[in-house]
């Protein structure tokens, strides 16, 4: 009668994202002022500055965990709005962890004006979410990849083309090697996407890129199917300083 636990969460927020005018004022997710946006102009001038970056890895210059000069990745371009820092990371903590999925559009809208990404998104024929695995999708009832894609560029995202195996293995404490280690051939191409995949730009859609193992992994996956250019688009950026041990 009243279907599944899922079913009954999408449906309480469909309703209350019905009840709520589109100009109900909102309180800024990080300093709590009552402006009518998730994230006020002040917070964002002083928290998500652009930043000079590794135009293939998205590591600011200079850090020292970029490897893309001596191991080139997979990726032809990688984008991202802010560090996994303060206060983002607890943004991200509220999207993944705290039944939030709707937080994806404030994300999303920080993304599209990062340098680059409003470009890239113009540019791409397909816009791709990396797959959750099936026991953390049933897990957290959402793919935050997946909500993050879907406002960014509705009407080119395909998120049944690229699929994961479930893995038992964790990435987190894992060093950069070990990370990569893990996603060797943990995704794989619904044979029916290959056709679509020729020759196209394709955008890689993450919510936080620490080592970049599974962006690299999935753009070498989309490219033996023949994508021609790659970007990856992330939220957040880890710097190698707080990610992995390098």
């Amino acid at each position: 009668m009243f279907g599944t636990a899922r079913e009954w969460l999408s449906g309480l927020r469909q309703l209350q994202s019905s009840l709520k005018p589109a100009n109900w004022p909102s309180q800024c997710h990080i300093c709590r002022a009552w402006p009518r946006q998730s994230f006020c102009e002040d917070c964002i001038a002083r928290f998500a500055q652009p930043r000079q970056r590794c135009p293939t890895c998205a590591l600011p210059l200079q850090d020292p965990g970029c490897h893309c000069s001596k191991e080139p990745p997979a990726l032809d371009a990688c984008l991202c709005a802010v560090d996994y820092d303060y206060p983002w990371a607890d943004c991200v903590t509220r999207l993944k962890f705290h039944d939030a999925p709707q937080s994806a559009r404030h994300l999303a809208q920080l993304m599209r004006h990062a340098p680059w990404v409003e470009h890239a998104l113009d540019q791409t024929q397909w816009v791709v979410p990396i797959p959750l695995a099936m026991q953390r999708l049933r897990e957290r009832g959402y793919n935050q990849a997946l909500e993050l894609a879907k406002h960014l560029a509705p009407d080119k995202v395909q998120s049944t083309w690229l699929l994961r195996h479930d893995s038992p293995t964790h990435q987190v404490g894992a060093s950069r090697q070990e990370r990569f280690d893990n996603v060797r051939d943990m995704f794989w191409l619904d044979p029916k996407s290959r056709q679509y995949l020729q020759n196209k730009h394709i955008v890689l859609v993450d919510d936080v890129m620490t080592s970049g193992a599974s962006l690299f992994e999935a753009a070498r996956v989309l490219r033996l199917a023949g994508a021609r250019h790659i970007t990856g688009l992330v939220f957040a950026r880890t710097p190698s300083g707080l990610g992995a041990r390098q």
